[in-house]
C-alpha cells in the first residue's frame, strides 16, 4: 500500500485473513479494525488440516500476543512506523444495513460496523473495507462505503508476466553451428550481442535463421549458452520445443524449484511425473500433491463416504497421468514394475496437499499440481518446507482457478513466477501447444 500524508483505517474481512494471516503487517501507517464477526469467523476456521486453518491459528496467535484492552478502545500501535490495530464490537446490525439486507449474517456485520465507523468519523477520514469478496465490495459501495480488494501479493500485469523463453529470429549462422559442436555451447558474451531483450538466469531460447535453429538455456553461473537437447524421460517424449524446455528444467540437479504453466492438454502434470521418475534415483521420495478446492466451495464432509472415497476424485487426475508413463512399457519391463514398487513402498506417494503438514522434505521430488489454486503465502509455506537436496516442482493453469478469492494476477502461482524470476535456482517455462488432441486444442482454444 502507497504511504499517504493522512492514515486511512482499513477494515478487514476474514477472507484476507484467510487468504494471508500476516495481512496486518502490510498496511505500513495506516490503522486497521477488525469486526468481533470477524474474530467469531476466524475461530470457526481453526480446528482441521487445511491451510485456511493454518492460517487462522497463526492469525489468533499473533493477535493474542497484542495484549492490552486497548486492543478494543484506541487500538494498539504495531510498531515503529505503523498504524494501530483494533477490534470493535459491533450490537447485531445497524438499522440502515437491516433495512436493506434484512438478513443478520457475518458479511451484513462487517459491513455494518464499516458503516458506523464511517458515521463516527470525520469527514477527512477515508475508512475502506478490505476483501477478497467481489460482491460484499459491490454491497459496500452501494452503501457509499469505500472497499477494494487485498492487493498486497497481487502480481502487476499478467501479459507481462514471465513464460521463461523466447523466441530469436535471423540468429547469426556461424554462432548457430558453434552450439553443434563440443562442447555444445557458446560463452554468453558472444551472445548478448545478438540478443536485445531481457537475458536472465535459466531462461530457455529459440534461436533460429533461415538455415538452421538451436534450442538453449542461459547458465548464469558458467556464463554460457548450452544447447538444449530433446531427449526421452521415462518413456515420454516431448512433442515441442517448450516440452523439451520442461524436461531439461525438470530433470536438472542444479535447478531445485521450477514452475509449469498452461491450458489444459499441454503435458505439464504429465512431464512432471515423467521428469520425476527418471532421476528418482537422486531423491528416497516422489511425492506428488494438490491442493483441495471442492465444488461449489463446500467442504469434503459434504460427500459420501470416508475420507479416502471423497478425496478420490481430487486425486484420481494424478493416478491417470502415472497409468499413462507406466503404459508405456509392458508389464514385464522393468520400468512398468518399477512404478508399481515404489508405490508399495511409498517411495511414491500421492496425497491431497494438506497431509503435507510435518513431513519433511529432505531429498524430496516434491510435485504440486494445480498449484494456481494456492495463495501466495501457500505457496510461501511449502518452498520454505524444502530441506537439503529437496527439489519442488509446481505445475497450473493461471487461467483456471477454482479457488473462490483467487484471479489471474492475485494467485501463488503468478506470484512466484514474478517474484523467482531471474533467481539461479528457478527455472519457469509456459507450455503453449496442447499435446492431447487436435479436438482437446480446439475446444481449449474456442470455448
Amino acid at each position: 500500500m502507497a504511504k499517504t500524508k493522512s492514515p486511512k483505517t482499513f477494515i478487514l474481512d476474514t477472507n484476507v485473513i484467510l487468504h494471508d494471516p500476516t495481512c496486518i503487517t502490510q498496511f505500513q501507517e495506516n490503522n486497521i479494525v477488525i469486526p468481533l464477526a470477524v474474530i467469531e469467523e476466524i475461530d470457526h476456521f481453526k480446528r482441521g488440516s487445511q491451510v485456511i486453518n493454518i492460517n487462522a491459528r497463526e492469525f489468533a496467535r499473533t493477535l493474542d500476543s497484542i495484549t492490552g484492552s486497548t486492543l478494543f478502545n484506541g487500538g494498539i500501535s504495531l510498531g515503529k512506523g505503523k498504524g494501530k490495530v483494533r477490534i470493535v464490537i459491533t450490537k447485531g446490525l445497524s438499522t440502515e444495513i437491516r433495512q436493506v439486507f434484512r438478513e443478520d449474517n457475518p458479511d451484513h456485520r462487517i459491513l455494518s460496523a464499516a458503516y458506523d465507523l464511517q458515521l463516527e468519523g470525520n469527514s477527512k477520514e477515508k475508512i475502506i473495507l478490505v476483501t477478497k469478496d467481489v460482491n460484499l465490495r459491490m454491497k459496500a459501495k452501494a452503501l457509499g462505503i469505500l472497499a477494494e480488494d487485498y492487493t498486497t501479493d497481487r502480481v502487476g500485469s499478467i501479459d507481462e508476466l514471465y513464460s521463461g523463453k523466447e523466441i530469436v529470429e535471423s540468429f547469426d549462422d556461424e554462432l548457430l553451428q558453434k552450439f553443434y559442436q563440443s562442447p555444445f555451447e557458446v560463452p554468453s558474451k558472444n551472445v548478448f550481442k545478438k540478443i536485445k531483450t531481457e537475458i536472465v538466469a535459466n531462461k530457455y531460447f529459440i534461436l533460429k535463421n533461415s538455415n538452421r535453429s538451436v534450442l538453449a538455456c542461459y547458465n548464469q553461473e558458467e556464463e554460457i549458452f548450452r544447447k538444449v537437447d530433446k531427449q526421452p524421460t521415462y518413456g515420454i517424449l516431448p512433442r515441442n520445443a517448450e516440452q523439451t524446455f520442461a524436461v531439461d528444467a525438470l530433470i536438472n540437479p542444479d535447478i531445485p524449484l521450477v514452475s509449469l504453466t498452461g491450458k489444459a492438454g499441454t503435458g505439464k502434470t504429465l512431464l512432471a511425473l515423467a521428469g520425476a521418475l527418471a532421476v528418482r534415483k537422486q531423491y528416497r521420495q516422489i511425492y506428488i500433491a494438490r491442493p483441495i478446492i471442492p465444488l461449489s466451495n463446500k467442504d469434503i464432509g459434504y460427500l459420501p463416504g470416508d475420507v479416502e472415497s471423497k478425496l478420490a476424485p481430487y486425486m484420481q487426475p494424478l493416478w491417470d497421468n502415472l497409468k499413462v508413463i507406466q503404459d508405456q512399457y509392458k508389464e514385464t519391463d522393468k520400468n512398468h514394475q518399477a512404478i508399481t514398487t515404489m508405490i508399495k513402498e511409498e517411495k511414491l506417494v500421492v496425497e491431497p496437499l494438506s497431509y503435507i503438514r510435518g513431513r519433511s522434505l529432505q531429498r524430496i521430488y516434491f510435485i504440486v499440481d494445480e498449484a494456481q489454486n494456492l495463495t501466495p503465502h501457500e505457496i510461501k509455506t511449502i518452498i520454505t518446507r524444502a530441506g537439503e537436496g529437496a527439489k519442488i516442482v509446481l505445475t497450473g493453469d493461471i487461467y483456471q482457478i477454482d479457488h473462490p478469492y483467487l484471479d489471474t494476477l492475485s494467485n501463488g502461482l503468478s506470484y512466484l513466477i514474478d517474484h523467482f524470476k531471474g533467481q539461479k535456482l528457478y527455472a519457469h517455462v509456459n507450455l503453449e501447444k496442447g499435446e492431447r488432441s487436435e479436438l482437446a486444442e480446439l475446444a481449449s482454444n474456442l470455448l
